[in-house]
């Protein structure tokens, strides 16, 4: 089986170092796996005995800057995972360490840990309470953290087990102490786990990218959209459109490359039906002509142009997000020209045209025409992927 990391975060003094060394024994050792600059807040065990490494974090303190620091260090690292190369430094299940000694402290705990790994949305976790020395405890112990991790609603489907654990012996005097326990059923519990985290560390990287992806993307259509509005508010015939054409290519371009749509031949037939159909001024002509026959709209010509403008290059813009990550996730095929045609055509249909009229229509009555490319960024796109 693939080797797995196991992701270990609690508060100072939880016993984390100790819980290491009571798994891997004295064979451990310290590696240098992943370092790239990002691990000055993490150490990195592993054995030969072990089918899985042991990422290290520096504790959780009470001081706001230090716990920043802490959740920093985290939350760095998930991130550096997704780079080429770091593929096998993603996490594939996640040791929640609490003190046992300190259960008041289990919702806070929990939730701040939670924002450590936000990125790991379907790793699974395994709750680790250290110290639990009293036995008669235990079973409210787990009742505790269960009701926490109900409060963490995006996360508490993570929660695999919950294992109370002396990872020492604990000598309470002379003739009595608490011995070591809950270490093999942490380690088999781990095991047995690891297949299901490494699917899901691999689901959740892939998931981390694709946000990223549209995030980018969606930077790219904003840009584009108040390039077009610039544009179309110069006072030059509107009705050829030829300024928007560069535009809505690079817009396009930049779209395709962000869902890496190779440049092969089938790619440029898959972009050119794009261009095909989100044609400017076949689309300018119809929301002019349809927006000209509104009785009562007094607004310049210019913003008219620029509202205009904007909206297509905005729509070609969501369309082609919605069409290339098909394609990125392989739901389409890049073959499919039909289906993108329309779904570009279903983004400039006359539902399109009856959107842009509505915000023609709002600006007339406030007098606001200002910031038309931030307006129409803001309130089109959402009013375009509700009708489709």
């Amino acid at each position: 089986m693939e080797r797995g990391n196991v992701l270990v975060i609690g508060n100072s003094g939880v016993g984390k170092s100790t819980l290491i060394n009571s798994v891997l024994g004295d064979e451990m050792a310290k590696t240098g796996f992943g370092s790239s600059g990002t691990t000055e807040k993490l150490d990195i065990y592993e054995s030969e005995e072990f089918p899985f490494r042991i990422i290290d974090t520096v504790g959780f303190e009470q001081s706001l800057v230090k716990q920043f620091k802490a959740i920093n260090a985290v939350k760095k690292w998930s991130k550096d995972s997704i780079k080429d190369g770091k593929e096998n430094t993603k996490i594939n299940l996640i040791w929640f360490c609490i003190d046992g000694t300190s259960s008041k402290l289990f919702p806070e705990t929990i939730k701040n840990l939670s924002r450590a790994t936000a990125m790991w949305k379907t790793v699974p976790i395994i709750v680790v309470i250290t110290k639990s020395y009293s036995v008669p405890e235990r079973a409210e112990n787990k009742k505790m953290v269960y009701n926490a991790f109900a409060k963490q609603k995006k996360y508490s489907k993570n929660l695999k087990h919950t294992i109370p654990v002396v990872a020492s012996t604990y000598v309470l005097n002379n003739t009595a102490f608490a011995p070591p326990e809950g270490i093999t059923e942490l380690i088999g519990t781990t095991n047995e786990l690891m297949p299901e985290g490494i699917k899901a560390g691999e689901n959740d990287v892939y998931k981390f990218k694709l946000k990223r992806k549209k995030a980018l993307a969606q930077s790219v259509v904003g840009f584009s959209t108040t390039s077009a509005v610039t544009v179309a508010a110069i006072p030059v015939p509107f009705s050829d459109a030829l300024l928007l054409g560069p535009i809505e290519l690079a817009q396009i371009k930049a779209l395709a490359q962000i869902y890496e749509i190779d440049k092969s031949k089938e790619s440029k037939k898959f972009i050119n039906s794009i261009v095909e159909v989100g044609t400017v001024s076949v689309a300018a002509k119809g929301a002019i002509s349809s927006l000209k026959a509104i009785p009562g709209i007094n607004i310049a010509a210019s913003v008219l142009n620029a509202i205009i403008a904007g909206a297509i290059v905005a729509a070609i813009g969501e369309g082609s997000i919605y069409v290339f990550e098909k394609i990125y996730t392989g739901e389409k095929s890049i073959e499919d020209i039909e289906w993108v045609k329309n779904v570009m055509e279903s983004k400039l249909s006359s539902q399109f045209i009856e959107n842009v009229t509505e915000v023609v229509e709002k600006m007339a009555k406030t007098g606001n025409t200002k910031n038309v490319g931030e307006i129409i960024n803001w309130l089109l796109p959402l009013k375009i992927k509700a009708k489709v």
